[in-house]
Parts: C-alpha cells; sequence; structure tokens
C-alpha cells in the first residue's frame, strides 16, 4: 500500500475495470498527480469486476451502448486479453424469432458481422445443445471473453509507468468534504486527500459513497445468479478456457458458457432481489467477496430446469455436479443504463458506475475526454448522470423501476415500451380533464403525457381512407391510428395540446445577455418579444441541445426545453453561470401548464376568448407577448412545431385548469379536438422535417450536418463557435435527409412499418458508411398523414444525400424500397411555411 498523498489533482475511487480504465485514460491525456483508493487488495478488491462472467456480446439496438463497446473490445485487444469465441443467441418461440431479426438490422445498422442460423448450425457449433428447442439462432462471431482483472492491472502499471499514479489499495473512504457545493477533499482510513476533482468508480458502493457529500447516485445492488457445473467431459477435453460459442437462451433470461471444464449458466429470470449499499458485507465478514452472496438455491431452480432442457447431455454428465454458485452482486439504475459525468449536486465529484465489463474500457476513454475537454467523442446523453430529475434519484423511485427492469434485462423490449411502475409522478394541470378523454399517457421526465385520446376513436372513421392499418402487432403495439386521425383533424381545423412537459427556465440579471448569447448559437440580441430557435453546442461543435428561447425584457429570457431533456440542459446551463453573480437562473418548470393551440381555426378560436389583437399584423409570427385568455395571464409564443398556424400559452400553473376549459368550450364550434404527442412529436414533426434532440441531434453530428446552420454567424462569443466555422468552411461528408418508404409490402404481403434505428442500404444491401465512419441509420420514423406517405430521416453520405436517389431500408429481415424525398431542412408538407405564417 502507497502512502496517501495530502493532495492529488484527481481521486479515482474503485479499482475495478472502470477506474482502472479511467485512471490510465487520464493518465494518456496528460493528467499526472492521480491517486486511485479501494478498500480491498489488488489485483481483486471484491467488486463486481472479480466476479462478473466477462464475456461481450457486441451487438445493442443502442448506437451509444453498442459504440461503448466496440470501443472497449478494442481496447481489450489492445491489452491481449481478449479472446474471441463467437456467441449464439437462440430464439425457443416465434416472438423471439422476430427480435433476433431485429437484432440483425442492429448489427447492420452499427456494422457488426452477425447471421442468422438455423437450428441444425447452431448444433454444429455446439454440439451438446438440444437442437430441438432452437428454432433459429443468431450468431456474432466477434463475440468475446475478456480479462478485466489483468486488463485493469495493465492499466495501472501504464498510468504508474507515466509517473501519474498513486495508488492505495487497503483503504477505505470515510468522508468526502465540500464547500459551497464544491468537492474538496477524500477522508480516508489511512489519511485525508485535498482534492478539487473526485470519481466514484466504485459499482454497488457508489451510492453509499455519494451520500457522504449530500450527492445521489442512483442505483442499486442487485443479484445475478450464476453457477458453475463440472466436471464435464466433453469440456474438459479441449483443455482451454473456452472452445464453443457463447450461448445466450435468450427466452428463458439465461446464459450458458463453457468456463474451462465447467458450464457457468446464469439468470435473469428469477425475482428482483436488490439489496442496500450499507448492507453489503464488508471484506472480512465476506466468505468469498463482498459481492459474492450466499446462493438462493430456490430461486435457481425453475431456471436450472430450463438449463436442463437445453443443455442436459452435459448438465447430467456423469460426475458432474455444482462447484460453485452465487448471488453475485452487480448494479441496476432506474433506466438501465450507466451513470456517467459529474453529479448534479456537488461540482467536481463524478460519477462512473452502473458499467458493466463489455463496456469498461469505453467509459473510461470517454470519461477521461469529458474530464480534460468537456466533451466525448461517443455521444453519452443517454448516461449522462444528469438526464434523471430529482423524483427519479430518489431510492423509492430506484427501486420501483429496477424491480421491474430486471427480467427486462434479456427480455424483448419495445422501443416504445413504457414504464409501469411508480407512476403518476408529474401532473399537469390538465391532467383530470385528459384522463376524462380517455387519454393514454406516456411518461417523459416524469410527467404524464397524452400520446392520443380515446375520445377522438370517431375521428378514425371519419378520415379511415387516409390512415393505413398496421396489420402487425409489433408495429402497432404502443400506437394508435387515433394519432393519424388527430393529425388530420388538426390540419383542417384545430386541435389543442397538452405541452406542460417541457422544462421553463429564467435568466435574467446584468449579465443575461451576454451569458445567453454565449450559451447558444443563434443571435439572441434581439428586440424584446422576439422568439429564437438555436442549436446548444458541445466545445468540439456537435449538438448538447436544442432550445427555443424568448426575449422578455433587456435582461430577462425563458429558455424551453425538452421534458426528456430539461435535466441534463439545467444542468449545462447552471454549471455555465458567471461567477460574478450577473445571472440568476431559475427553474419554472413545475410552475407553468402550457397548451398549444394549432391549425386553420386557432385565430378564430382564440380571438373568440381573448379581446387581445392576434391579428398576423398585431400578433406576427415568431414573437410573444401577454395577453388574457377568459381572464387568465398567458404568455402567448406564435410558433409551431407542427407546421400550423397557433400559439403555445403558458399559464400560471394553478389556473392551467381553467385556462384548458376555456379554450375547450370555446373550440366545439371550430371542430377543436384535444390531440396527443404522437402527433406533436411525431406525425407533425416528420412532416415538417423538425429535428429532435437525442434522435436527429446529437453529439456526433453538427449544425452543418443536420441543416441547422444558421444564415449569418453573430459575432459574440459561444460554446462550439471554432468547431461551428470550421464546419461551416468545409464540405459536410453527410446530410440529413427525410426519405419515404414506397412499399410496405413484406414478403407475406403485410404491411410492415419500420419504427427507428433499422440501417439505410443501397438498393443492392450494402451498408452506407459517411467519411467519418458514421453509418446510415433511421433517426425518426412514423407517418405522414396529410402526405399520404410513411417517413424516414436518416444522415445519408454525401454522395446519396440528393432527392430522388432509390435506396432501402432493412426491417425484421426483409428490405424496402425508400426514395430519398428532401435533403436538408426543407419541409415535404407546406415547404414555404404559408400556413404557420398566415
Amino acid at each position: 500500500m502507497s502512502t496517501v498523498p495530502a493532495q492529488a489533482d484527481v481521486v479515482v475511487i474503485g479499482a475495478g475495470i472502470v477506474g482502472n480504465s479511467l485512471i490510465h485514460h487520464l493518465a494518456e491525456q496528460g493528467v499526472r498527480d492521480i491517486v486511485q483508493i479501494d478498500k480491498g487488495p489488488l489485483p481483486d478488491p471484491g467488486g463486481s469486476t472479480g466476479h462478473a462472467s466477462n464475456f461481450i456480446f457486441p451487438v445493442d439496438h443502442s448506437k451509444e451502448i453498442t459504440a461503448l463497446t466496440l470501443d472497449s473490445m478494442r481496447q481489450y485487444e489492445k491489452f491481449g486479453t481478449l479472446t474471441t469465441c463467437g456467441g449464439i443467441e437462440i430464439a425457443r418461440n416465434d416472438d423471439r424469432v422476430a427480435e433476433l431479426h431485429r437484432r440483425m438490422s442492429s448489427a447492420k445498422a452499427w456494422g457488426i458481422e452477425s447471421e442468422l442460423i438455423s437450428a441444425d448450425r447452431v448444433g454444429e457449433l455446439v454440439p451438446f445443445i438440444n437442437t430441438k428447442l432452437v428454432k433459429l439462432g443468431f450468431h456474432t462471431p466477434s463475440v468475446a471473453v475478456v480479462d478485466p482483472l489483468r486488463t485493469g492491472a495493465l492499466m495501472r502499471e501504464n498510468a504508474q509507468r507515466l509517473g501519474a499514479l498513486t495508488i492505495c489499495a487497503n483503504t477505505e473512504v470515510v468522508g468526502l468534504d465540500t464547500t459551497g457545493g464544491r468537492i474538496t477533499g477524500v477522508r480516508t482510513s489511512h489519511g485525508d486527500i485535498a482534492c478539487g476533482t473526485v470519481v466514484i468508480a466504485c459499482g454497488v458502493w457508489s451510492p453509499r459513497i455519494a451520500a457522504m457529500a449530500g450527492a445521489r447516485i442512483p442505483l442499486t445492488p442487485a443479484v445475478h445468479q450464476m453457477i458453475d457445473v463440472g466436471p464435464i467431459p466433453v469440456l474438459a477435453e479441449t483443455r482451454t478456457e473456452i472452445a464453443f460459442p457463447i450461448v445466450r437462451d435468450m427466452d428463458p433470461l439465461m446464459y450458458e458458457r463453457q468456463s474451462g471444464a465447467d458450464l457457468e449458466v446464469g439468470s435473469y429470470a428469477h425475482r428482483a432481489i436488490l439489496h442496500d449499499p450499507d448492507d453489503i458485507p464488508s471484506i472480512e465478514a465476506s466468505a468469498l467477496s463482498p459481492t459474492q452472496l450466499p446462493f438462493t438455491a430456490e430461486d435457481f431452480d425453475p431456471q436450472m430446469e430450463d438449463a436442463l432442457d437445453l443443455f442436459g447431455e452435459v448438465l447430467d454428465a456423469e460426475g458432474a455436479g455444482i462447484r460453485h454458485a452465487i448471488n453475485g452482486l452487480l448494479s441496476l439504475t432506474p433506466d438501465g443504463q450507466p451513470l456517467l459525468g459529474e453529479t448534479p449536486e456537488v461540482k467536481g465529484l463524478w460519477s462512473a458506475a452502473a458499467v458493466w465489463i463489455k463496456e469498461g474500457p469505453g467509459v473510461g476513454r470517454m470519461l477521461a475526454q469529458w474530464m480534460t475537454g468537456g466533451h466525448t467523442e461517443i455521444d453519452l446523453h443517454g448516461a449522462d448522470i444528469s438526464r434523471f430529475y430529482p423524483h427519479q434519484r430518489t431510492k423509492h423511485h430506484v427501486n420501483a423501476r429496477t424491480t421491474e427492469g430486471f427480467n427486462k434485462t434479456y427480455g424483448i423490449v419495445h422501443p416504445r415500451e413504457q414504464w409501469t411502475s411508480n407512476r403518476p409522478q408529474r401532473r399537469s394541470p390538465f391532467y383530470e380533464r385528459e384522463v376524462a378523454l380517455g387519454a393514454e399517457f406516456f411518461e417523459v421526465g416524469g410527467w404524464e403525457r397524452p400520446q392520443w385520446y380515446e375520445s377522438n376513436l370517431s375521428l378514425v372513421a371519419e378520415y379511415a381512407d387516409r390512415i393505413p392499418a398496421r396489420p402487425d402487432e409489433w408495429d402497432a403495439r404502443w400506437w394508435s391510428p387515433i394519432i393519424n386521425a388527430e393529425h388530420l383533424a388538426m390540419r383542417e381545423r384545430v386541435a389543442m395540446i397538452d405541452l406542460s412537459a417541457f422544462a421553463h427556465f429564467d435568466v435574467t440579471g446584468s449579465g443575461a445577455v451576454e451569458y445567453i448569447q454565449r450559451m447558444t448559437v443563434a443571435q439572441m440580441d434581439r428586440p424584446v418579444g422576439r422568439i429564437m430557435y438555436t442549436p446548444v453546442l458541445n466545445p468540439a461543435g456537435g449538438f448538447r441541445s436544442d432550445l427555443t428561447v424568448v426575449r422578455l425584457g433587456d435582461n430577462h429570457y425563458r429558455v424551453i426545453a425538452g421534458g426528456a431533456d430539461g435535466a441534463r440542459d439545467l444542468k449545462w446551463f447552471t454549471d455555465n453561470l458567471p461567477s460574478d453573480g450577473s445571472v440568476s437562473l431559475a427553474d419554472l418548470s413545475s410552475a407553468t401548464g402550457t397548451v398549444g393551440v394549432w391549425g386553420p381555426r386557432a385565430r378564430d378560436l382564440l380571438s373568440s376568448i381573448s379581446d387581445d389583437d392576434l391579428s398576423d399584423a398585431g400578433f406576427g409570427f415568431g414573437t410573444a407577448r401577454h395577453i388574457t385568455i377568459d381572464g387568465v395571464p398567458v404568455l402567448a409564443m406564435r410558433i409551431s412545431y407542427v407546421g400550423e398556424l397557433g400559439w403555445e400559452l403558458h399559464a400560471p400553473f394553478e389556473q392551467g385548469a381553467r385556462l384548458w376549459d376555456a379554450i375547450a368550450a370555446a373550440g366545439e364550434p371550430f371542430g377543436c379536438v384535444p390531440a396527443g404527442i404522437g402527433v406533436y412529436g411525431t406525425t407533425g414533426r416528420l412532416e415538417k422535417g423538425y429535428r429532435l434532440f437525442g434522435a436527429e441531434l446529437d453529439g456526433e453530428y453538427d449544425p452543418v450536418e443536420a441543416g441547422l446552420a444558421l444564415p449569418k454567424v453573430k459575432a459574440a462569443e459561444f460554446i462550439g463557435k471554432d468547431a461551428y466555422l470550421r464546419a461551416r468552411q468545409g464540405e459536410p461528408v453527410a446530410k440529413l435527409c427525410t426519405l419515404t418508404v414506397d412499399d410496405h409490402h413484406d414478403p407475406r404481403g403485410t404491411l410492415r412499418y419500420p419504427q427507428g434505428t433499422e440501417p439505410i442500404l443501397t438498393p443492392e444491401g450494402k451498408r452506407l458508411v459517411d467519411a467519418k465512419g458514421r453509418s446510415s441509420y433511421v433517426t425518426s420514423a412514423g407517418s405522414g398523414p396529410s402526405l399520404g406517405r410513411y417517413l424516414l430521416m436518416a444522415y445519408l453520405p454525401l454522395e446519396h444525400a440528393v432527392e430522388g436517389t432509390a435506396l432501402a431500408v432493412e426491417y425484421m429481415g426483409n428490405t424496402y424500397p425508400v426514395t430519398v424525398a428532401r435533403v436538408g431542412r426543407k419541409p415535404l408538407f407546406d415547404p414555404e411555411d404559408e400556413r404557420m405564417k398566415a
């Protein structure tokens, strides 16, 4: 054990694969005064890294997780600790067969060699499997096993060789010191360290350590059961660690892999067994290690029957028995994703938690980039710890969602699937009205947000000839033809849409103009009452967010961010506040109820209940001002995300119900209908070609590629400006396009509808990859009811980003012809924007 130094530039708490990767990459980035602490001994301090099964299946439906996994595999290979063995995911039923076809599309989208194979071929690769249970196999030759403990040791050695690292093993963290909301030091069992940057990379113990500083890392330790059965002659004869592909028996939520002479069997099918970090035993009290708890056989017995069905030939081998069985602890989060980045509560305190072996080195490299340069090569918005709102960081929410989510680890999860636990949490002022109208609620940021209304069912018959059926249950799941009907009613008459889930921040103070200019790309020094849509960039010029900003006074701006992104945006804006106190930032999200009113009759409707001048001359497009509607004071903003005449109406939360009632009652003569976010966020948006953060917009693309570069560049400095200027000066290698699906019929004649993330191909089936190595895939998909077409958005390499170009999309194992209908920002519907500017 090294002597604990009195101070350091960076302290990393944890010596598992994530902590070791981070110190390695920080050292490679030039950081030289790093201290690594772990309460356990090295090389195996007793965390999850030491007992994990250590295999890597690279294909995931998430681009973000796949990118981290592929990066990690390259690093393991570089250190000589990766052994390629191949892997097979098998389907026992038809639903899983369909899912394996979907996985093939993801493999192609992300450029991973995979193939669908027959049961006989599965038997050739794994000769001791019961092929009678196998309907189909998904074979990925690059699946591998790794040695994370050896990798970690090599990473530590490299950091020491660079003169960057002091290692303090067998040293327990007993406290974290803060001053004014900023980390200042680490107290340990062997001395204290003054430090302004601390990273918590200690897996299942992370919440306990974060709490010492008053921060929350929203995860829970949970059991994953594993057993080793052996010796098994057919495995022992190979005289190697692994000679056969790893099998993921997906329907019973299990996996089986060779481990020398044994067969290891792991399960995600048992009940969710959660633990409190404070209840994890000490190293001294642990029979094996603190994260290897006593096996509860009664939980595993049903899964053992499934394993015997598939691998009975070897599991029942003479002399074979259970040689090792544990309830191994791993980290679960409310949405199943990692927790990375600086904690919202404490400056300088970073989280590197809830990371699997397969992502560890990639996470370490990205965090080192983030900590030293302020941005990452792989967009990590889905893993950013600041994505969670306060109620989502509570123990109650974490336990509810992880209990629900545990069995989804190998489950078939629909891209629109909704969580059911710990709901409702946040209700708009219109909630009771919406319940009465039969709203189907989707959740975003904890808000209950109507996706469509059953009260509009009669509209489906009215527009029946313009609403294609979705005969396949997967395509129609978490969707309704009512969405298309609401859309058409809005286009013909008028609709009211609940927008209360958006986040609202007020920026005020003598430094407000300079601050908001620095945060955004668009010119913000505009007259009071002007509305500006703007990208928000990271230092490398990629998207950090996109926002609507309205100037309400000389030193007063209202920032409006998406509900899914509001917590992240709040941290970003807070982190960048000037230190001189010249700017105040207030979160008004829970104080505001918002309803959008759009359609050709919107002006008529609102004029009937307001004495204010709503004419085009009196209230021009792109402006905002305070008006009164039926006695309710509202901030009215004449903008549109659906391409129709209308206003967003922002009211005090407590007066929201009155506002809703007034609009609904006055709207009856005009045929007003309530419409859901299915219209606002999908059908209306796609017809207008509007971009969505997290879909079209992320840190790996810039405004030029997205078609959002502005005509002029403002003189004021802003974050990412240098990179933005470089992007404008050069020719982009990809452009965001809107495509139409030309034929929806699969080989059986069934109409099918892509849902998103599918690969875009040449008509001959070749992947499209731009000069930066980014593949083309569907960023958004949905109906364009007014156009009578199904629309896709995708970035295409420049040579394919030409209107009229014929391409293809692969969906569920089949390809469908598509055509590039629009390149860039100009919309397909109402291309001159005449309707919303009427």
